[in-house]
């Protein structure tokens, strides 16, 4: 057995699995010359789909396998598969490859799986002139060659009814394989509707994945800006806690110094209350009817009113001290002046102020009444009357416009303005007489 350049597809299928009837071959000659290349002619079926590495191979009667073969040739393809008619192909071999013994072949068509696809009937190389010879052959002879026809016929017979059954076969494999084309039209328009569709969907999902991308940008861009304010207001809180922590050291501070205020406040209230009750006990002696007309709440206001007058008396009485020690202190100063205006006089006059007896001045004697240590009176008292009648003058008071004598009116005046203001006994300021419960409060404020 030879072979060509590249080894044929095959396998080791056996004869019933084959497909004999969908490549038919066609003039084929009960024998051939030797020495001459051959021509194969075989026609396609419609339902039968020749591929690339198809080829048609010289086998011996009787293979078993398409391994078994003794030559063959690729088959040329047509060139328009699926519109093609049931046109009949050929291939030719040449006379170098085929069999020298005149033994029986045939031609097999084998697809590229190694599948029998058809078979030609069997074929010898022998001369022409061999049916003229006489062969003379003996009795066993004939017995085997008739022997040989019988199983021939029998495996004609077998190798007809596989073809029966490899054509209905056949027909149920084109149906199923119409069926499975038409099953793959319906899926490739279902994949092309589906890629369509995934085409869309992918557009779509690019751009919501644009807008994800540029939301996502803007969110970091925003959880930056976040991040900075969140650091911006720990500081602040950190500064705000600070504050806070002072304020509430403030507040413990504070705290504390109203509780020592208290204490302090407990123990000027037991101290004013001490106070009041000795004003109580003052008052009582004062006015002994006012201690059972008001109830325990008045008696707490009466006491206040009552200090309150009491200060203002005070005051009153501290002012009418200082001005009449004012006064005492300039009729002291005047009597000294009066004193050495006397010594002087009498030096003049040759007596001794130490030597005159004392007189009390009286009604009488209006000169000596205003210089007691004068013997006969103030020479200058009658020039003062007559002066004093002359230059006495008038002068008003800035306030309320009252008149007081020029002579009068210093010591006049600062009583007067006194008496229309109202001096704190305990800081000593001064308020208007109009503001007196201004003053009443400022004074009560003292005694809290």
């Amino acid at each position: 057995m030879e072979e060509t350049i590249e080894d044929p597809p095959t396998s080791a299928v056996l004869l019933d699995h084959c497909h004999f009837s969908q490549v038919i071959f066609n003039s084929v000659e009960k024998f051939y010359v030797p020495g001459g290349d051959i021509t194969c002619y075989y026609t396609l079926t419609q339902h039968f789909i020749p591929r690339r590495k198809d080829w048609i191979g010289i086998f011996r009667v009787g293979w078993k396998t398409t391994r078994e073969y003794y030559t063959f040739m690729w088959v040329t393809l047509p060139v328009d598969l699926n519109s093609r008619p049931a046109k009949q192909q050929e291939v030719q071999f040449k006379a170098y490859y085929l069999p020298k013994d005149d033994e029986y072949y045939q031609f097999c068509y084998v697809d590229q799986d190694g599948v029998v696809r058809g078979a030609s009937i069997p074929f010898q190389f022998r001369p022409e002139n061999e049916e003229d010879i006489l062969v003379v052959t003996t009795q066993g002879e004939v017995e085997e060659i008739e022997q040989h026809n019988k199983e021939l016929c029998k495996e004609n017979k077998q190798l007809k009814d596989s073809c029966v059954g490899l054509q209905k076969q056949n027909s149920d494999t084109q149906a199923e394989l119409q069926r499975k084309q038409e099953e793959l039209e319906t899926l490739k328009s279902i994949n092309k509707k589906l890629e369509q569709t995934m085409k869309e969907q992918k557009d779509c999902w690019e751009t919501e994945l644009l807008q994800l991308k540029e939301q996502n940008q803007k969110m970091s861009s925003e959880n930056e800006k976040m991040g900075v304010r969140v650091d911006q207001l720990q500081a602040q809180l950190s500064t705000q806690e600070k504050e806070m922590e002072k304020l509430v050291q403030g507040v413990q501070d504070k705290t504390e110094q109203l509780e020592h205020l208290k204490k302090e406040n407990g123990q000027l209230f037991l101290s004013l209350t001490e106070q009041r009750e000795h004003q109580k006990e003052l008052e009582w002696t004062v006015e002994e009817m006012k201690q059972k007309e008001t109830t325990a709440a008045k008696k707490q206001q009466e006491l206040t009113d009552q200090n309150f007058d009491l200060s203002k008396r005070l005051s009153e009485n501290k002012i009418m001290y200082n001005v009449l020690q004012k006064e005492k202190e300039r009729m002291e100063e005047e009597n000294d002046l009066l004193k050495m205006e006397n010594s002087t006089l009498l030096s003049y006059m040759g007596l001794n102020y130490d030597s005159l007896p004392y007189q009390t001045p009286t009604s009488n004697q209006g000169a000596a009444r205003q210089n007691p240590g004068l013997v006969y009176g103030n020479p200058y008292s009658g020039i003062q009357e007559s002066s004093a009648a002359s230059l006495l003058s008038i002068k008003k008071c800035p306030t309320c416009k009252s008149d007081f004598p020029d002579d009068l009116f210093d010591h006049t005046l600062e009583q007067h303005m006194q008496t229309l203001s109202l001096n704190c006994p305990i800081c000593d300021k001064a308020f208007p007489a109009k503001e007196k419960q201004i003053f009443e409060d400022h004074v009560f404020c003292h005694t809290l």
